[in-house]
């Protein structure tokens, strides 16, 4: 199964800056199991890549991106989207679920309450990242601490952990 509509990445204020954009759209309504909010953070001192999902928090990093990597960034999210989500042990059509086969588009962020749970990801990586391995881009030591983490979701009631709400959201969508 595909989605018809493509998946929103909405990017932060600084990553905008970063990426010289000057302007994005607001995206009115938007189904936020098919939303996630990106952030460029630096990780011992290189500039990396933060990515939360709007409804259920799952997070993952990517290490190091270069000049050339911000530059096609929606295939940058994509594969690392793959990547991350085959290291949790999700199925390899996960990411057709959420992306089906088009291109991300940018927005701007999805809200102040996602905004918020974005900062609170950075903060889990700060305190996670002795698990940083400066040897790949994709993090998956560091992407599955900090998605055991119980925490809220706007997608979700109380505190759970961000991959097991991802789970609940793909048996949904499939």
């Amino acid at each position: 199964m595909s989605r018809a509509e493509p998946i929103e990445l909405g990017l932060t204020i600084p990553l905008q800056r970063y990426l010289g954009i000057k302007a994005l759209p607001y995206c009115e309504e938007p189904d936020r199991r098919f939303c996630w909010d990106l952030h460029v953070i630096p990780l011992r001192g290189r500039s990396s890549l933060l990515a939360v999902h709007c409804h259920s928090r799952y997070t993952f990093v990517l290490y190091d991106l270069c000049p050339s990597d911000w530059a096609r960034l929606p295939d940058v999210f994509r594969e690392g989207l793959e990547r991350s989500l085959s290291a949790a042990g999700f199925p390899p059509e996960a990411a057709n679920l959420l992306c089906g086969g088009h291109q991300p588009q940018f927005t701007k962020t999805h809200g102040r309450r996602e905004v918020a749970f974005l900062n609170r990801a950075w903060d889990d990586v700060t305190a996670a990242e002795l698990a940083l391995d400066e040897s790949t881009q994709s993090q998956p030591l560091l992407d599955q601490i900090i998605n055991a983490k119980p925490r809220r979701g706007v997608g979700f009631d109380g505190l759970g952990m961000a991959v097991e709400r991802l789970s609940a959201v793909l048996r949904r969508l499939s």
